[in-house]
């Protein structure tokens, strides 16, 4: 699994373990998803304001979110269509609000270790096509995550 972490906030002074933190997380979700050795995932860490940009573009929500997922496999109608060699497994695009991972990890009472590894895990999903706008669909996916987050020893 190849992983690129790109911090591109300048709010908070940027600290090594998130990193291994966000790799590690997206690589315990390609085990247990089985995900071939070839794909690859991008996870870039912004500001709320920024965030708050893509959100609004994409989505039509003018107001920050914790984390969005660009897929490789859905493309809006503008988009020229991209069809990647077949040595290349491309899932896509995963935006973290830092700010978000802080006032989120201080309001859910748990760790900012945790609070990282689960918008991680959360976007991993939705790059696999996992989704939670209909009860069926968020009981499958919240029961993945708190899978994938016991399996990192991150439990509520």
């Amino acid at each position: 699994m190849r992983v690129a972490v790109v911090n591109q906030q300048t709010s908070y002074k940027w600290d090594k373990k998130w990193e291994s933190l966000i790799r590690k997380a997206v690589n315990q979700v390609a085990k247990l998803r089985k995900l071939p050795a070839n794909t690859e995932v991008n996870v870039v860490v912004v500001d709320s304001r920024y965030i708050q940009e893509l959100n609004y573009l994409y989505r039509g929500v003018d107001q920050p979110t914790d984390v969005l997922s660009f897929s490789m496999s859905e493309t809006r109608e503008e988009e020229p269509y991209y069809d990647p060699p077949e040595t290349e497994n491309v899932l896509g695009d995963i935006v973290i609000c830092i700010d978000k991972v802080l006032s989120q990890a201080q309001e859910y009472g748990h760790s900012v270790e945790r609070e990282w590894a689960y918008l991680t895990v959360h976007g991993m999903l939705h790059l696999l096509g996992y989704d939670h706008e209909e009860e069926g669909e968020r009981t499958l996916m919240r029961s993945l995550e708190e899978k994938i987050m016991d399996s990192l020893g991150l439990k509520r």
